[in-house]
């Protein structure tokens, strides 16, 4: 049974929320909303529900932008050969084929692309992608999504007389790699007003800046939105400023004029409805995903810039190939890691490292994340390659999993990550000390809040709220995604409907509730059927989101149900 989970109802300035109901009419608690995401009148309501491509921030506010463009340009007047160099995974991918596909349409001189392979060079600029440029003369190498900490590669690039350009949105550090020019927004003194573009929304702006400085029309690089959205979504950036931007035209253009790649994804997946960013997340970002995963991710970017709709068949089919590939590994893997939590050692640890050398490196990541949904703990899968222990972390809500691995660096031989993620390498005889260690400074230093998880709630309403017109303004909110969430709702007091409320395939929770005999509620809550009783016995709270449902093509008002619990009388 996964862990029960702690709700927390977010506070926003009343004052705020007054302000804007007055302004624009609407319910309090869509108000709340608004004010939680930092709207706090007309005109920034305004802007919020109506995105327009006119307040993108002037690419040329970057720090580098100028140096960029004009090295660039310079390389195509003197037809040098350039080559685009990206990460394996969407973000990077999609990156290079937007760059890729920009230049080619301006450029009829060489031009190429490159992408490590997963496991012979792993990720970032590598050796043998340096090597590959200086053999096949190329002069100039624009990097997207990664190079922000390629010092040594950078270095070496130089050595063989090879210009780099850096597009990259990870963090720098404080000495950074000598680039010819770095876009990335996060340096520290980078005047660029939106700080949190993906590593494709920063190959974006550099087309942009490209297309201003040849004065050609905006639509020659609005033709590549698809593509910044699909990496927004799988890149899991928050969906506020400029991405919001970014994402609310990337998805319709999705809908209206996609790619002829993202199109046949959807059909392979099966879609038939709008994609939203959540179908980018789950439909389209595994299968592109997955070739890096599972095998080459070039084939990926072959994918991104075909045009023949024959061969594009092909092409999706070796990825979606690919994924079902993956979610067999992904499945067995998971099951494996399952079993080896329920043994006793494991019980009471405050932390999970797992590591079987069988295990494909490329579902590690994923499988990690899937035990924390069950076991609410930091989270490390380890595996072997090239005779090393090698593998992926994930953390919890408010546990800084990358400083509690740098506390373990005297057993390891690189790492690398973040907050939440990060991956390492230590020889295989250092394994058992290292589960040690890792457990003994998770134990002493996270805190009893954090071994719990947490639901944030928007906002509390009855369900005599839950009508069209509500889920119409709760629409315009999208595209949802970090630092935009889905709004959950919470009800209280609510009881089962004529015992109406049932498990659904003995895995999923279908509810018929009211509130005080009035207005009747349903929807289903998946992988809830344990709640049933809760429901049955009554009352109970519910937390959900307010969602629609076809069904005889017919819509339907319901509500996702995330969570429920039994009704405390002295609330």
């Amino acid at each position: 049974m996964k862990p029960e989970k702690r709700w927390v109802l977010k506070k926003a300035d009343e004052a705020t929320v007054k302000v804007l109901s007055d302004a624009l009419n609407i319910q309090p608690a869509i108000c709340k909303i608004l004010a939680l995401r930092g709207i706090k009148d007309y005109e920034s309501a305004r802007l919020f529900f109506r995105p327009e491509l006119s307040h993108l921030h002037d690419p040329f506010l970057m720090k580098g932008m100028k140096e960029a463009v004009h090295r660039i340009s310079e390389a195509i007047e003197w037809h040098e050969r350039i080559m685009v160099y990206g990460d394996y995974d969407v973000d990077g991918t999609t990156s290079v084929a937007l760059m890729y596909s920009f230049l080619k349409k301006n450029y009829k001189g060489e031009l190429n692309y490159y992408i490590p392979h997963r496991y012979r060079e792993g990720y970032g600029i590598s050796k043998q992608g340096i090597d590959f440029a200086s053999a096949n003369g190329y002069n100039l190498i624009i990097t997207l999504d990664c190079g922000i900490k390629s010092m040594e590669m950078i270095t070496y690039a130089r050595s063989l007389n090879i210009d780099v350009i850096v597009c990259d949105h990870h963090m720098p550090d404080a000495h950074l790699p000598p680039a010819f020019a770095i876009l990335n927004p996060k340096q520290a003194d980078c005047k660029y007003p939106y700080k949190e573009l993906s590593g494709c929304g920063i190959g974006f702006k550099l087309a942009s800046a490209l297309a201003m400085h040849w004065k050609q029309n905006m639509d020659e690089v609005y033709q590549y939105l698809d593509l910044v959205a699909t990496s927004i979504a799988a890149d899991i950036v928050p969906i506020d400023g400029e991405n919001r931007i970014l994402a609310y035209y990337g998805v319709k253009k999705i809908n209206e004029t996609p790619c002829l790649a993202i199109s046949t994804l959807k059909e392979l997946g099966g879609v038939t409805k709008a994609l939203s960013i959540t179908d980018l997340v789950f439909v389209i970002g595994p299968r592109v995903n997955a070739a890096g995963r599972m095998d080459d991710a070039r084939k990926a970017v072959e994918f991104f810039i075909e045009t023949d709709p024959a061969k594009i068949g092909a092409l999706a089919a070796a990825l979606h190939s690919d994924n079902d590939d993956r979610k067999e590994v992904d499945k067995s893997t998971t099951e494996e890691a399952m079993s080896l939590m329920e043994e006793d050692h494991m019980r009471h640890r405050k932390s999970t490292v797992l590591y079987q050398p069988h295990w494909h490196k490329g579902v590690v990541g994923i499988v990690a994340s899937r035990l924390i949904d069950h076991y609410y703990r930091p989270t490390i899968m380890l595996t072997s390659a090239n005779g090393k222990a090698t593998g992926s972390a994930r953390s919890v809500a408010g546990f800084n999993i990358y400083e509690a691995i740098h506390e373990c660096r005297d057993l390891l031989l690189n790492y690398g990550g973040h907050f939440y993620a990060a991956g390492m390498t230590m020889e295989e005889n250092k394994v058992a000390e290292f589960i040690a260690k890792f457990e003994e400074i998770v134990s002493s230093t996270i805190t009893a809040d954090q071994q719990v998880p947490e639901i944030e709630i928007d906002a509390e309403i009855p369900i005599s709220l839950i009508k069209p017109a509500v889920l119409n303004i709760l629409k315009q909110l999208e595209p949802f995604g970090p630092a935009n969430m889905r709004p959950i709702f919470m009800s209280t007091n609510l009881v089962d409907y004529q015992g109406k409320s049932a498990t659904v395939k003995d895995m999923h929770l279908k509810i018929a509730a009211h509130q005080h005999n009035g207005v009747i509620v349903e929807g289903i809550g998946f992988n809830l059927a344990d709640k049933l009783e809760i429901v049955q016995s009554g009352p109970f709270d519910m937390l959900y989101h307010i969602d629609e449902n076809e069904y005889n093509g017919t819509m339907r008002l319901q509500v996702r149900v995330i969570d429920v619990r039994k009704t405390n009388p002295s609330r």
